[in-house]
């Protein structure tokens, strides 16, 4: 092989790997979305947690304002907050701020989705689609990774796979989500 058929390959392979480093990344306006994920609920269960990372690349504000998925009756955007040691858990009725040049992090124990009114349970290993609503980047739909039952991370990253203790979250007592 020639050094120019070698250079033209390995760009080919670096162009590749660089794709699949983006497949959970999702663009929408200045946002990036990454690291969509739920967990499994038992049978029965009627609301699950939404989990991902917003990241605003542009010089205005955005906000999350809602969200809607087959799956589920309702979406909202929720905050979960422990205060004097109570446990609080509420929607963000004028939705979830996302900063130029900051990153929000949508996790468990603190800002979420709150899909209401399952309409199955959510099974690890499915994706579950839902649209979310942004005040000027509009709406995005993106696929959620269903995790395991006890899951803090999506699989991959650190935390995925067992069961949060929130008496080592900052401000946070022993609840669990």
């Amino acid at each position: 092989m020639s050094i120019a058929g070698a250079i033209t390959a390995l760009a080919l392979l670096s162009l590749l790997f660089a794709a699949f480093a983006r497949a959970g990344e999702l663009k929408a306006g200045d946002l990036v979305i990454t690291q969509a994920w739920s967990r499994a609920t038992p049978s029965g269960a009627k609301i699950a947690g939404g989990y991902l990372t917003i990241e605003n690349k542009g010089s205005m504000p955005d906000r999350l304002v809602g969200g809607a998925g087959e799956v589920a009756g309702k979406v909202e955007v929720h905050e979960m907050a422990v205060n004097n040691g109570v446990m609080t858990m509420r929607p963000l009725d004028k939705g979830l701020a996302i900063g130029p040049g900051k990153t929000v992090r949508l996790a468990p124990g603190g800002y979420h989705l709150m899909l209401m009114d399952l309409k199955s349970p959510l099974k690890e290993g499915d994706k579950v689609s839902v649209t979310l609503e942004f005040e000027k980047a509009g709406k995005v739909t993106l696929s959620l990774d269903v995790q395991g039952i006890g899951a803090q991370a999506p699989a991959g990253t650190e935390g995925a796979g067992g069961p949060v203790d929130m008496k080592k979250m900052p401000g946070h007592s022993g609840m669990k989500m």
